[in-house]
């Protein structure tokens, strides 16, 4: 397992269009004792309300919006090019039909009862502070909900406090 060290936000040293963008990372949350995870590209890192936060959004249909919305709490992981496969496997098999973290060998560990992954470079420990579902009359550009949207399933957003950053 690696060892991780906590760091301040502003300590990171990759770019968010990097990380969630290239790299992509794992949301991944706790519900009773069951630990469900998703890989997500879209979302952000940035300051609001004072504190450090990460946005993350996720469609209704996704299993690992339950879990999500069952915890306060939330980790996102990001993990080198070496585990690409996994993370494609994770974001295209439903923790609903299958066990799928158990498939892919990743091993989950916690922190203060959050879980994450020990093969991740960085992890972020998150709490949420806000949530809303996307409407598409909120939406200026039309031909986002045309391209994104065909069938109205909008994603709920989350704006979650960085409450620690674990790197390697």
């Amino acid at each position: 397992m690696k060892n991780f060290h906590e760091i301040a936000p502003e300590q990171l040293q990759k770019t968010p269009f990097q990380m969630i963008g290239k790299e992509w990372m794992l949301v991944t949350a706790k519900k009773g004792d069951k630990v469900n995870t998703m890989t997500a590209s879209w979302g952000g890192l940035g300051v609001m309300w004072g504190k450090n936060v990460a946005f993350v959004v996720i469609r209704p249909q996704r299993y690992t919006k339950e879990f999500i919305d069952a915890s306060d709490s939330f980790s996102l992981s990001f993990l080198d090019g070496a585990y690409k496969e996994k993370l494609s496997y994770l974001g295209s098999v439903s923790g609903r039909d299958e066990k799928k973290i158990s498939k892919t060998g990743l091993t989950v560990a916690e922190e203060n009862e959050i879980p994450y992954f020990a093969e991740a470079d960085t992890v972020l420990i998150c709490k949420k502070l806000y949530q809303q579902e996307y409407q598409k009359e909120c939406f200026l550009d039309s031909s986002i909900c045309e391209r994104w949207y065909p069938n109205s399933d909008y994603h709920t957003m989350y704006v979650a406090e960085i409450e620690k950053v674990l790197i390697v």
